[in-house]
This record gives structure tokens, sequence and C-alpha cells, in this order.
């Protein structure tokens, strides 16, 4: 493998000291989710991919993509998909591990961040659970979070904020989120979104990311209306004092044409795909948005010689029948098939990996303009001298006016509208 001086250095300085104590004799450079950031950033009008690593395929496909295009990048998982409960084989505790072997195996030398995306706070009663489990993923390899306390109040989504941000190194990527994702219900408000931003500048919390409901949905379901663009735009452009920028959810089910306009005229620096990456990867037709494609029965349309072979799609949906699983519940498939398909004969498990590959290339360069960013992102290094980047913004707000009596007094003037009440995936 023939490589420059700056990675070199890059590599020898940009690793955190987690990655450098698990992986001591490595050449792949994960770094904190913060350089990813700041290189999106840098490059302007542009985002990456935040790639949920639901199997192994998906994240060496991904891997390779990023390279051919030149792109920083983001491997993640989240705790639905990763956590105790973990609905994939590909978890919290193992990701960064595969993610650095794959690295090396293919001589990836494009900086990576490794973040646990949605670890969600959903009542303050998971607080304590967060205390003891915040830490352990760090310890395996973690190098960015997204604390989702998004489906409580917004006082004490700030306040869970706050009181976890002790168990997140400093150096680490910070993802917050408010407004669930709801499609275009509940949709996030400049108002609630500078109330999370300026609490936690308040209490000396510089936020990397933050995401918005602000009119995605998860899945394999189009939205009729699609993430707003200039909702967007107006909450982000209130938020640029304090250095903030927008984490994309709910890619699946908006065009090509809509994430162009997210990346050239909003904030945005991390845009996460989650499903269509799953089905790509077992060979399942997917649409300009994403979606997976359904026949006139409602079933997934298996395109013939790609992703998993016949015979293994055939047990995949007699599992999913034997369960009475729709469309919609084929996530849960990851794990129990995880063996199975990497059981598979070389060229299928090769196929697979290979279509995400050209998947997610074309989303890099021809959708979200990361192609370059992954030498920022080792320059970015390079200017730091560390591994380090630090807040962007220093405090700005006066603590006085941020106690915890005081975020929920000023809470309840906030101009919200949280939407429906009940369960809305991460």
């Amino acid at each position: 493998m023939s490589v420059s001086g700056d990675f070199v250095k890059a590599l020898e300085i940009g690793r955190p000291p987690n990655i450098r104590q698990l992986f001591p004799n490595s050449h792949a450079l994960l770094v904190s989710g913060k350089v990813i950031d700041r290189a999106l950033r840098a490059k302007g009008g542009s985002m990456t991919m935040a790639a949920n690593g639901r199997n192994l395929f998906i994240i060496r496909g991904a891997l390779q993509a990023a390279q051919r295009a030149d792109a920083a990048l983001i491997i993640e998982i989240a705790r639905s998909e990763g956590g105790a409960s973990a609905y994939c084989a590909v978890n919290y505790w193992n990701i960064a591990r595969q993610v650095d072997a794959l690295c090396n195996e293919l001589g990836i030398t494009v900086p990576v961040a490794i973040h646990a995306d949605h670890y969600g706070i959903k009542k303050e009663g998971d607080l304590p659970m967060a205390k003891v489990e915040i830490p352990t993923i760090f310890e395996a390899g973690i190098t960015s979070i997204a604390i989702d306390a998004s489906h409580m109040p917004d006082d004490l989504n700030l306040l869970a904020n706050i009181e976890l941000n002790s168990l997140i190194p400093p150096w680490a990527g910070l993802e917050t989120e408010v407004g669930e994702i709801k499609g275009s219900q509940g949709l996030s408000t400049v108002d609630d979104a500078s109330f999370l931003i300026k609490g936690l500048n308040a209490h000396g919390i510089c936020a990397d990311w933050i995401a918005l409901n602000n009119g995605t949905t998860h899945g394999l379901e189009a939205s009729s209306q699609g993430i707003q663009v200039e909702l967007t735009t107006e909450i982000h452009k209130h938020l640029v004092p304090y250095g903030t920028s927008g984490a994309q959810h709910g890619t699946s089910g908006n065009s090509s044409e809509r994430l162009r306009a997210i990346a050239s005229q909003t904030h945005t620096t991390k845009a996460n795909v989650a499903t269509a990456l799953q089905m790509v990867s077992w060979g399942v037709e997917v649409n300009d948005y994403g979606n997976a494609i359904l026949d006139d029965d409602g079933n997934l349309k298996k395109v013939k010689g790609e992703g998993v072979s016949e015979d293994m799609w055939q047990q995949m949906v007699a599992y999913a029948d034997g369960k009475g699983w729709k469309s919609g519940d084929y996530k849960k498939l990851n794990l129990p098939f995880e063996p199975r398909l990497l059981g598979q004969p070389r060229d299928i498990r090769e196929r697979m990996a290979k279509r995400v590959e050209d998947f997610v290339y074309s989303m890099l360069t021809d959708v979200f303009y990361a192609g370059g960013s992954a030498t920022l992102a080792r320059e970015v290094i390079l200017e730091a001298g560390s591994y380090d980047l630090g807040p962007k913004v220093g405090r700005i707000e006066d603590p006085a006016q941020w106690s915890r009596e005081m975020i929920i007094e000023r809470a309840r003037t906030l101009d919200v509208n949280k939407g429906p009440e009940g369960h809305f995936d991460d």
C-alpha cells in the first residue's frame, strides 16, 4: 500500500487515545467525529454519509466507496440496531473492531469516525443505565456519539444531555437531537432547537451536530412531503453563532434532488443512511428515494443475480413469513442471518459488498458532494496537530441564566409542536 506523508503523520497524531490503546499496530485512520464534521464544513455545501453498518457487507462496501471518492466517512450503529437489545450482529462493542480490521485489510486511508447513533434516553429512569453503559462503548472504540433524549419534553432533553456529558470524552464527536422523527408531524422549530443548543452552550458543551425532525421518516415508507429544506435552513441560520452543524436523519424516502438541496443549502455535514444500505446489500431493488420497491402484493423485489444467493433469499423470506413480519420488519433478519450470510461463497459475499460500494459511491459523489473531503480531514488533523480539535466556539450564554430551575421555566415558553404520541423507531 502506497501512502502519503500526510497520511502517515495524520495516523501518528490523529487517532484518539481509545483507538491507539485498542489497535496499537493499526494503519486505520479512525478519528473523532469532530474531524469529519470540520472537513465537510471546510469543503462547504457538502455532507458525508453516516452509514449504518447493520452487516459486514455494508461496512466493507461503504469503506471501499469512500476510498474511491476520497471522502471522509462515518460508520455508525444505533442503539436499537446494536445496543443491549440489538437486532443486528454488529453492535456498539464490536463495530470499531470490524471497521479497523477491514481498513487494514483493504488499505483504507480515508479518515473514518465510529459513531454510536441514537443513544436513546426515553425517560429519566434510563439515565442510571446510560451512566454505566456509555463509558463501555468508548472503551470499545466508539469515537462519536448521539445523545437522543428527544422523546422527552424539551427541558428534560436538555437536562439529560447536560447530565451525561461528563461521560463523553471531550475529544469525541457529539450529536444531540430535538424533535422525534415523525415525518410531517411534530416538526422541530427554531425555538426548541435554539433552546437545546443555547442551554448546552451555557454549560460549556458545544454540540457538533443537531438532528431535527425536519420532515423525515425512517425506513421503507416514503414521506409525502419529505425533508423541508427551508425549515432546516432557517433553524441552522439561528445556530450559526454556536457552530452547530446539521445531522440529517431519515434520508430514505427523499429524492436525490432533495438531498442535494440539504447538502448545498444548509449546514448539514452528516447524513444517516440505514435501511437503503441493508436492502442494497441483500440485492433488493430500491428506487432513487432509497426505498425498497414492492411488488403488487406488497413484497420486496429481489434482483436476480444481485446480493444474497437466491436460495438464501428464500430462506430469509420464509423466516420472516414464519414470524409474521412485513417488509418493514425485515431489519430483524440481520441478527439471525449474519452467520448464514458470512457462510455464502466468496463471489456472493463480494457482490453484496460491491453493490453497496457502487450505491454509496454514487451518493457520496453525485448527491452529497463529499468527494475530496478525506484530504481535507487529514489537513484538519495536521493543522490542529492533535486528535483533539476542541470546541468550535466557546461559551456564549450566561450559565446563571441556565440553572435547572430556569431551564424548566424557559421550556414552558417555547413555541413547539411535539406531534402525536406513540412509538417512533430510531
